[in-house]
């Protein structure tokens, strides 16, 4: 496979996070338009400044991008909707730096953002696809919690992993968080309390799961030239890949679509696993980092909660994972999810992670995983970014 042109010259920049509610009244417009002011604020650009829109949400309904351009008041000659849950921020990267190149833009905001009503999760796996609709809700089927706890077991029954091993990513994950003002898990999490949770579907218990919430991530794409003038910490991308429908044929999903580009991955960014200084993966459930994990090269398949148990997961570890305690501890703003890691890692390489922040961290891989559809994830990106300007 041929390595694609260079991404030399494209940064990424302003990243802002709200702060994550449980539940919220206000719709996805308000989280996006907060997201987005808050990024072009920490930029001190003002909405004309942009050119250049990518929006990722699922209760956006009945809008799109195009709507919101409307109800936030912008003009862009360059505008994407990304509907692609758990990999949107890498794609949205990837296509917005390609925009960039071409000069179809000069400035792009990247924007996940969803709302959380008392009933709007139960309503959105029930409408989520048409798989969905017609061959899995209508007989009782429970959402992703059921599809990712057969994926579960068979990685399990296959690799020998154990409740433990998963169980040392969650807790890591969340003494992250304790360090994220905007987490919304502020407790610590024990051994003991991880293995004797609820079982919510075997053998898934409570803390594999991510708590739906409220909110939005949101950073800038721009030339290093543009950035440089005005004056904005910022990092550099190396890398990125996408990939959907991968291996269609297999039983059960225990790989995924970044096995196909990895090579491509890391030839294109001139580094290699060792090389990361940290590594944000999409977690929705444990099992899922273990296979970007192998599938992205750090391990055989087969070995990721082997080789994730060998090592210190937390920021002042030898392998800090998921530094703002991931979706598992932060909570699944919808979208948003799939932005939380590049969003941090955009912070960290560039020195403005605060309490989270990995000493001297230079470069970081980021991955994301999305769009359930029955029995697999469709869509997959890889993502990596370096040290530019820091704070």
């Amino acid at each position: 496979m041929q390595t694609p042109a260079s991404y030399e010259g494209v940064v990424l920049t302003a990243p802002f996070s709200t702060p994550y509610q449980r539940y919220s009244i206000e719709t996805a417009h308000h989280w996006i338009a907060t997201g987005l002011r808050g990024s072009l604020q920490s930029a001190n650009l003002k909405p004309a400044d942009i050119d250049g829109f990518a929006v990722s949400s699922f209760t956006l309904f009945p809008d799109t991008a195009v709507g919101l351009t409307q109800h936030l008041g912008l003009c862009p000659r360059w505008l994407d909707h990304i509907p692609m849950g758990g990999a949107s921020a890498g794609i949205a990267v990837r296509r917005a730096a390609r925009a960039i190149q071409a000069k179809d833009a000069e400035i792009i905001a990247c924007v996940a953002g969803d709302t959380n009503h008392i009933d709007s999760f139960r309503r959105l796996l029930s409408s989520f696809s048409r798989f969905a609709m017609d061959a899995s809700y209508p007989y009782g089927y429970g959402g992703p919690n059921a599809s990712f706890a057969l994926l579960t077991d068979r990685y399990m029954t296959d690799h020998g992993a154990t409740r433990k091993g998963f169980g040392h990513i969650c807790i890591a994950q969340r003494e992250n968080a304790l360090n994220n003002p905007r987490a919304l898990m502020k407790k610590p999490l024990s051994m003991e309390q991880y293995l004797n949770a609820r079982q919510i579907a075997d053998p898934i218990a409570l803390f594999d799961c991510v708590m739906p919430c409220a909110g939005a991530e949101a950073f800038l794409v721009m030339s290093e030239d543009r950035a440089i003038k005005l004056g904005l910490p910022y990092a550099r991308l190396c890398a990125a890949i996408e990939r959907h429908n991968a291996h269609a044929d297999d039983p059960v999903q225990l790989r995924g679509g970044w096995t196909i580009d990895v090579n491509t991955l890391w030839e294109q960014a001139g580094l290699d696993p060792k090389s990361m200084d940290l590594v944000q993966t999409y977690d929705d459930y444990p099992v899922i980092s273990v296979m970007q994990i192998e599938d992205l090269g750090f391990c055989a398949k087969g070995e990721g909660v082997a080789f994730l148990e060998q090592r210190n997961l937390t920021t002042k570890g030898d392998f800090p994972l998921n530094t703002s305690g991931g979706q598992l501890s932060a909570g699944q703003a919808g979208a948003a999810g799939g932005f939380i890691g590049m969003v941090e890692a955009i912070r960290q390489v560039t020195g403005q992670a605060e309490e989270t922040q990995v000493k001297e961290a230079k470069h970081a891989l980021v991955s994301g995983f999305g769009m359930i559809n029955f029995d697999r994830g469709l869509c997959t990106s890889a993502t990596v970014l370096s040290e530019g300007v820091r704070l």
